[in-house]
Formats: C-alpha cells, sequence, structure tokens
C-alpha cells in the first residue's frame, strides 16, 4: 500500500501542482455554475473532525464532498472518544480504515501531524492554531479571478502573525510574490514556525500604512483568534491602529482587492466602509473555499485529471 499524500501545510504541494489546483478549480467551479454534474468521487467518504468550531469549513467540505459525488461524516471531538482520551494515533487507524479521506480541524500543528503518520488515506488540515492552507488557497485562486497571475505581486498582511500569516509567508515564497507584514509590538511573525528558508519574500513594517503602500492585496484577521480569548481585551487595546480601513486602502494599489477569511468584526480589525465596499471581494473568497477544496479532495484522491481542464 502506497503511503497517502496529505495537505497539511501550503509548502506540501509544490508550485507546478498548485497551477494545477487553481486550473482545476477553475474547470471545477465552471461546471458548477452551469448546473453540470461532476461525480468522479462517487462512493468516497469524508470524515470531518472537528475541534474548533466552523461555519464555511464545515459547509464547504462537506457540500463539495457531495457535489463530488462522495458524502460527508462530521464528527466532534465532544462527541466522540477522542474527546475522551482516545490516542489520536488509535483513532486515525481506525478512522482512516473506514473512510477515504480525512479533514481535521484543530488546535496544535502536532495533533494533525500524528494523526497523519497514523493514517492510511490523505489527511486535510482544515485548521491549526499555526496553518490554515485551504484558507489561502482560496484566497489565491480568488485574486488570480479577480487580477490574474499573483506572481510579483505584493499582499499586505495587517494584524496578528497567526496561522494565516503564516500560511501567507509560505505561499509567497512558493508563489514567488511578496508579503509586507505589519503587526503590533509583540505579535510578530516568527520565522521558525513559518518555516520559510529564505526572508526575501517578506517585508516587517512598524506603520500598518506603510504596509499597504502600494499592495495588490490587502488583508486582515480578527485581533483575537479561536484559543486566545483569554487575551482579548489587552489585544483590543494592543491592536488599535492596526484596523484596515478607507486611508489604508487608498495607498494600496488602485486596483488593490480587500480580503478576510471571515468570520469578520466591523470597527475592530476593518472597517465597515473597507469589508463592505467596492475593493472587497470576502464573499467571492468565502465561495472558492467550496471550489478549492473540491479540487484537493480530487487531487489527493484520484490525482491529475488529464484532458478535460481545457
Amino acid at each position: 500500500m502506497n503511503a497517502p499524500r496529505h495537505y497539511l501545510q501550503f509548502k506540501d504541494f509544490s508550485r507546478a501542482e498548485y497551477d494545477y489546483l487553481f486550473e482545476r478549480t477553475r474547470w471545477i467551479k465552471e461546471r458548477f455554475k452551469r448546473y453540470e454534474p461532476h461525480h468522479p468521487l462517487f462512493d468516497r467518504t469524508l470524515v470531518m473532525i472537528f475541534e474548533k468550531a466552523s461555519t464555511r469549513t464545515r459547509l464547504s467540505f462537506e457540500a463539495g464532498m457531495q457535489q463530488l459525488g462522495g458524502s460527508a461524516i462530521y464528527l466532534n471531538t465532544r462527541d466522540s472518544q477522542l474527546g475522551r482520551g482516545e490516542p489520536v494515533e488509535d483513532a486515525a487507524q481506525v478512522i482512516s480504515r473506514m473512510s477515504d479521506i480525512v479533514m481535521i480541524r484543530t488546535f496544535e500543528q502536532t495533533i494533525i501531524e500524528r494523526f497523519a503518520e497514523y493514517s492510511r488515506v490523505p489527511v486535510i488540515n482544515g485548521l491549526t492554531n499555526e496553518y490554515h492552507p485551504c484558507q489561502i488557497l482560496a484566497d489565491i485562486f480568488t485574486f488570480i479571478e479577480h487580477r490574474g497571475p499573483i506572481q510579483g505581486k505584493t499582499v499586505a498582511w495587517v494584524g496578528d502573525a497567526n496561522n494565516m500569516c503564516n500560511t501567507w509567508l509560505q505561499a509567497a515564497e512558493l508563489l514567488d510574490f511578496k508579503v509586507h507584514v505589519s503587526t503590533p509590538p509583540g505579535y510578530e511573525v516568527d520565522p521558525e514556525q513559518v518555516g520559510c528558508a529564505r526572508t526575501d519574500h517578506f517585508v516587517r513594517f512598524d506603520d500598518p500604512m506603510e504596509a499597504c503602500r502600494g499592495a495588490d492585496l490587502v488583508t486582515t484577521d480578527v485581533w483575537t483568534s479561536m484559543g486566545f480569548e483569554a487575551e482579548n481585551e489587552e489585544r483590543m487595546r494592543d491592536f488599535a491602529d492596526w484596523q484596515v480601513d478607507a486611508d489604508m486602502m487608498r495607498v494600496a494599489n488602485p486596483d488593490a482587492v480587500f480580503m478576510h477569511c471571515l468570520p469578520a468584526h466591523r470597527g475592530e480589525e476593518v472597517s465597515a466602509e473597507v469589508i463592505d465596499g467596492p475593493q472587497s471581494v470576502v464573499w467571492e473568497e468565502a465561495e472558492n473555499r467550496l471550489h478549492v477544496q473540491k479540487a484537493l479532495m480530487e487531487f489527493l484522491l484520484i490525482g491529475k485529471v488529464e484532458g478535460d481542464c481545457a
């Protein structure tokens, strides 16, 4: 039995594989918009394991698997033996014998890595504290849809150096674009956690306005990610000057787009004027989670599909 291919970090795939996935996503999305059935995963089963709450991740994976002809099973750790102390390694061996692919949304990256090590089927990172590769996959596809190739472009990240920021930095190195990162003091990027070999694809800025200057894409996330709720009041104070507002968008390129992985807090990390404004593509970005993950699951289970992307 060949070892399964997993998707635990953005850097798990090559640039050529991403080129394929983005083109495959376009083809799958066009079929979806024309109401044309596409069932390459007929009789396949996706198990979705959630330790963190979710709206978009569950909906996009569950709907996506059904649209591909398969079925999806939802497991919450509170309602399974995982929540009662069953070793991750044991759960992986059992679950992977009863399904074809697994998506996990959890806390520490080490949890999903341990599961993948003992899994007989592909494992997808639906979010961990450290990385969120499926979201960045959707974000980059959305940029390509609206503005063309991302190579050579500049992304401004304003806010916390969290799992989204880490994954943007991995993507920048792999796909050859630049990320301007501006975080409050004490919330800086940890290059070791990002795992980038070089630092020439990102630049740190103390001033978020300068980070946005000339950017092609401006993006942010909530100031308090899941698991850090105890720090909420402190973060509200520390991040007060890091709200993406109309002034920041004005110094970006005139055709810059704004993205947010959602859920968003208007008046905190982003102003209502920006997220509901003409440069915002957050709703297309949210929808594209569905389409990129369909391409991802198809790729992990059956490999490249030749001939019908044209």
